[in-house]
C-alpha cells in the first residue's frame, strides 16, 4: 500500500475525524479541568486549615476526604471523556479498602495514592487544558480567516487579519487581493491547528495512563488478582470434572462389582464351598466400603448440592444436621463456582463446629450477597468463648478464605451467643 505524501496528510489533517475528536476533547476537557481544580484546592486548602485547629481537626478531615473524593470523581470523569473522544481505554485504580470503624475509613482515604494521584493531575492537567483551549483557537482563527474574502463583500472597510498568535496585533485589509491572502493564512492556520491540538492531547493521554490508571504495585496486584482467579477456577473445574467421573465411573464399576458378588454368594452352596463363599462375602463387603468411601470423597470435591445454587445446598445441609438449623438466603447475584464450593464448605465446617463444641439449642445460617461480596453468617444460642487459636478449626477456615481475600469474624463473649461471619467476594 503506497503512503501518502506528507503534504498532501498534512492538508487532510484537518479534515479527519480524529483531528475533530482531539479538537472536542481539548475543548470539553477544559471546563472540568478548572473547576475540578479549583473546587478541590479549596477544600484541601480548609481542610488543611481545620487541621491545624483542635476544634475543626474533625472538620478538617472531612474536607481533606471530601477533596479527595471529588478529585478521583473528576479522574474518573476525565477517563470517560478520554475512552469516548480518543478511544483510550484507562483502567480504574482500585478504590480505598478499610475494614474497622469510622477512622479507620478516614485514614484509608488519606492514605489512598490513586487520590493523591488524581489530585497530582488536576494540579498539572490546568495549563496543559489552558494550552488546549488555546490549540482550539487556532480552529476558530483559521476558520474566520479562510471566509475573509466573504467577509471582504460585506464589510470592505472594517476587515482585519486574525491571527493566533499573542503578538503581532491584526493587521487591517484594505483589497480584495489582502483577503484572499488571508484565506491562504486561514488555510495554513487550519492545516497546523490539528498538530497542535494532536500534541497537547498525547501529553493530556500519558498524564491520565501515569497519574488516572492503576499504579504499578496497584496493576501487579490487579494482575496477580487475575491470575489467581483463572487458577481458582480451573482447579474448581477440575474437581468437578473429577466428581463427575468418579460418579459416573467408578462408583457405576463398584455398585455393578458389589451386585455381581451378590448373585455369585447366593449361588453357592455354604456346607459344599464355605471358604469360597467367605472369600466372596469379604470381596462384598470391601466393595461396598470402597464404594462408601468413594462417595464420602466425591462429595468432598463438589457437593452436588452445589449444581442448583448456594442457597439450596445449605438448605440441604441444614435439613440432615442433628440441630434445627434457620436457612435464609438473599443472593441476587450467583457467586461463581469456586466460592461456591468455599462457602459451603465454611458453612459446613461452622455448623460441625456447633452441634460439637457450642452446646446450643439452635442455629442460623445467613446468606446475602451485595457490594461485590457474599456474606455467610452461621449464629448459635450455645456457651459463646469460641476464639481463632493456632491450629484450630477457625483458624483453618481464615486461611482458606483468606486465598481469595475472604475475611472471617468471630463474635463470641461466654455465655453467648456466637456469630461467626465469612466474607467472600463473589469473583475469586
Amino acid at each position: 500500500m503506497r503512503e501518502a505524501h506528507p503534504l498532501r496528510a498534512a492538508l487532510r489533517t484537518p479534515l479527519t475525524r480524529r483531528a475533530w475528536a482531539e479538537a472536542a476533547y481539548c475543548l470539553l476537557s477544559f471546563v472540568p479541568a478548572v473547576a475540578g481544580f479549583v473546587l478541590v484546592v479549596v477544600a484541601l486548602a480548609l481542610g488543611a486549615a481545620f487541621t491545624l485547629t483542635l476544634v475543626g481537626a474533625v472538620l478538617g478531615v472531612l474536607f481533606l476526604v471530601g477533596g479527595l473524593g471529588l478529585a478521583r470523581a473528576i479522574g474518573s470523569l476525565q477517563r470517560g471523556l478520554t475512552r469516548g473522544l480518543l478511544g483510550e481505554r484507562v483502567t480504574a485504580p482500585h478504590g480505598p479498602r478499610a475494614d474497622g470503624g469510622f477512622l479507620a475509613h478516614m485514614e484509608t482515604r488519606l492514605r489512598d495514592g490513586a487520590s493523591w494521584r488524581a489530585v497530582a493531575y488536576l494540579a498539572v492537567k490546568l495549563p496543559l487544558a489552558m494550552v488546549g483551549l488555546y490549540a482550539v483557537s487556532w480552529w476558530a482563527v483559521g476558520a474566520v480567516n479562510v471566509v475573509a474574502p466573504v467577509r471582504w463583500a460585506f464589510t470592505p472597510d472594517d476587515l482585519t487579519l486574525v491571527t493566533p498568535l499573542p503578538w503581532g496585533g491584526s493587521p487591517r485589509l484594505h483589497s480584495v487581493g489582502a483577503a484572499l491572502g488571508a484565506s491562504v493564512v486561514g488555510c495554513v492556520i487550519l492545516a497546523l491547528a490539528p498538530w497542535l491540538t494532536r500534541a497537547v492531547v498525547a501529553a493530556d493521554r500519558r498524564l491520565v495512563h501515569t497519574l488516572l490508571g492503576p499504579g504499578q504495585l496497584d496493576a501487579r496486584v490487579r494482575d496477580l488478582e487475575e491470575t489467581r482467579a483463572l487458577a481458582v477456577d480451573e482447579a474448581t473445574e477440575r474437581l468437578r470434572r473429577l466428581e463427575r467421573d468418579l460418579h459416573d465411573g467408578a462408583q457405576v464399576r463398584l455398585v455393578a462389582l458389589a451386585m455381581s458378588l451378590d448373585m455369585v454368594r447366593e449361588q453357592l452352596d455354604d456346607r459344599d464351598r464355605p471358604e469360597l463363599h467367605r472369600l466372596v462375602e469379604t470381596a462384598r463387603d470391601s466393595a461396598a466400603e470402597a464404594l462408601t468411601e468413594l462417595r464420602d470423597l466425591s462429595r468432598g470435591l463438589h457437593p452436588p448440592a452445589l449444581d442448583g445454587g448456594l442457597a439450596d445446598a445449605l438448605t440441604t445441609l441444614a435439613s440432615r444436621s442433628a440441630l434445627p438449623v434457620d436457612v435464609s438466603a438473599d443472593l441476587p447475584e450467583r457467586p461463581t463456582p469456586a466460592i461456591e464450593s468455599l462457602a459451603y464448605y465454611c458453612a459446613a465446617e461452622l455448623l460441625a463446629n456447633v452441634i460439637k463444641h457450642s452446646g446450643a439449642e439452635r442455629c442460623r445460617v445467613e446468606l446475602a450477597s451485595g457490594g461485590g461480596a457474599l456474606r455467610v453468617r452461621v449464629s448459635d444460642d450455645g456457651s459463646g468463648g469460641a476464639r481463632v487459636v493456632e491450629g484450630g478449626g477457625l483458624a483453618g477456615l481464615v486461611q482458606r478464605v483468606r486465598t481469595v481475600d475472604g475475611v472471617l469474624e468471630v463474635a463470641s463473649p461466654q455465655g453467648g451467643p456466637t456469630s461467626v461471619t465469612v466474607r467472600l467476594p463473589l469473583h475469586a
